[in-house]
């Protein structure tokens, strides 16, 4: 069988000439390399090279030899290179989960860094789930979930990236924008713009419509510019988080109500695996999301 090393001697006779460059090329005596050829041809029971005056010249099964040594050999290499940087946690693919719909908006932020500080490194970014993106981790779809929602799990480990509030978003022009909060009860004749998630997954409902009994006329939509720009125009209500909705009351025509007079607090995490929280390119991740407290609205 032909093996790395065979490959490397018969570019090495080829790229300097002699036995005795190729041998100083490879860091063998010229006897240790002159023995390695001969097992090789009779291994292969062909001849390889022979000698033209004091240059070697490869015979045809060394030119066929040669060739494969070109292709495979820089393959090899960079092979190794990448399986290196893999070890290291430099380079692969990250499979990020995203269960936030506002969080879109953050990972803007956050995405041109990570790329520039882990250049070697790929993203992908994935939100739709055949199940749940706890269970997406668990299952190695992704390697690291953006939720604001702590599941406790066996395996999973969550870290804390920042905090951060629930807020109502009305139009300058709506009854609710004079107010510095609101009750659940104040909303309940409003239309209330949602993603597209059930309603026992959305904080605004567990933690503030439902516990008093107030289900106000909902209208879900995937798009945050469309939603925005439904509430701007004073078709409807939303909520979203504080970073979000205050970048957004600077350019358009909309005002932040907090719900309820404690306000609706939330901590945006990423959850990984625990065995792979030491993972060089998933510590940067999480450092830089830390890093990332106050997103940008683009």
């Amino acid at each position: 069988m032909i093996e790395r090393s065979h490959l490397k001697i018969i570019k090495a006779l080829a790229d300097n000439g002699t036995l005795t460059a190729a041998a100083n090329a490879l860091f063998l005596t010229q006897s240790a390399l002159s023995h390695q050829i001969r097992y090789l041809e009779k291994k292969l029971e062909v001849s390889l090279w022979q000698k033209d005056g004091r240059q070697i010249r490869l015979t045809q099964a060394g030119e066929l030899i040669l060739q494969v040594a070109r292709q495979v050999l820089p393959v090899l290499e960079q092979t190794e290179k990448t399986v290196k940087a893999y070890g290291e946690g430099r380079q692969g693919i990250l499979r990020v989960g995203v269960e936030c719909h506002p969080c879109y908006q953050w990972l803007k932020g956050i995405l041109a860094d990570y790329l520039i500080a882990m250049p070697e490194m790929d993203v992908d970014i994935v939100s739709k789930f055949q199940f749940s993106g706890l269970e997406g981790l668990l299952n190695h779809h992704i390697d690291l979930l953006v939720t604001p929602d702590m599941v406790k799990k066996k395996g999973v480990h969550y870290e804390p990236m920042f905090d951060y509030e629930l807020v109502l978003l009305v139009a300058n022009v709506n009854r609710l924008a004079a107010k510095t909060s609101v009750t659940p009860e104040m909303l309940a004749d409003e239309v209330l713009f949602t993603f597209p998630i059930s309603h026992d997954r959305l904080d605004v409902f567990t933690q503030f419509l439902l516990p008093a009994s107030v289900t106000p006329k909902t209208k879900p939509m995937e798009s945050v510019d469309l939603m925005v720009q439904m509430v701007s125009l004073n078709r409807g209500v939303t909520v979203l988080p504080n970073w979000l909705a205050e970048e957004l009351s600077q350019s358009l025509a909309v005002s932040v109500v907090r719900l309820g007079k404690s306000g609706l607090h939330k901590t945006l995490s990423a959850a990984v695996r625990t065995q792979d929280l030491d993972i060089n390119y998933m510590q940067t991740f999480i450092d830089l999301g830390k890093q990332h407290v106050t997103p940008t609205y683009a």
